[in-house]
């Protein structure tokens, strides 16, 4: 989780549910691994949004509990299409803007525009290649 900048709590949690046969409720999440139920709450929604876990009705019991997801070829590619490709679609506006903004000077410098194309080249290569690969993981 330190890779995608996440808090070690969200990774906790995720490895404690992974590891756990059944499902946990927030409050057994938070008595075992010794956080807080605020920490508790927030790593299960960032983790809800990536779809990393998933809440569950266990019989008798009115609280939700949580399962994690264990095909990591999903979860994988789940992150691609919800967390990458929406800030993908947002970088060529961005790069545009850039581009915009550059001065008669700057415009005439190879520097910032050699930057600005090696930008344009990845955003467009990974939008081709994100899409394919997050197909490639589904399978």
């Amino acid at each position: 989780m330190g890779i995608l900048g996440m808090p070690r709590s969200v990774g906790e949690i995720y490895g404690l549910l992974y590891f756990s046969e059944k499902p946990l409720s927030m409050d057994k999440i938070s008595s075992r691994l010794e956080i807080s139920i605020g920490s508790a709450s927030q790593g299960l929604r960032t983790l809800k949004s990536l779809k990393a876990v998933r809440s569950t009705y266990v019989a008798g019991d009115r609280r939700d509990h949580y399962l994690a997801e264990t095909e990591f070829r999903r979860l994988f590619s789940t992150f691609i299409k919800d967390e990458i490709m929406p800030h993908l679609d947002s970088a060529t506006d961005r790069i545009s803007r850039m581009e915009n903004s550059l001065s008669d000077n700057e415009k005439d410098d190879d520097f910032y525009l050699i930057r600005l194309e090696k930008l344009k080249k990845l955003t467009k290569t990974s939008r081709r290649l994100l899409p394919a690969l997050a197909g490639l993981l589904k399978l």
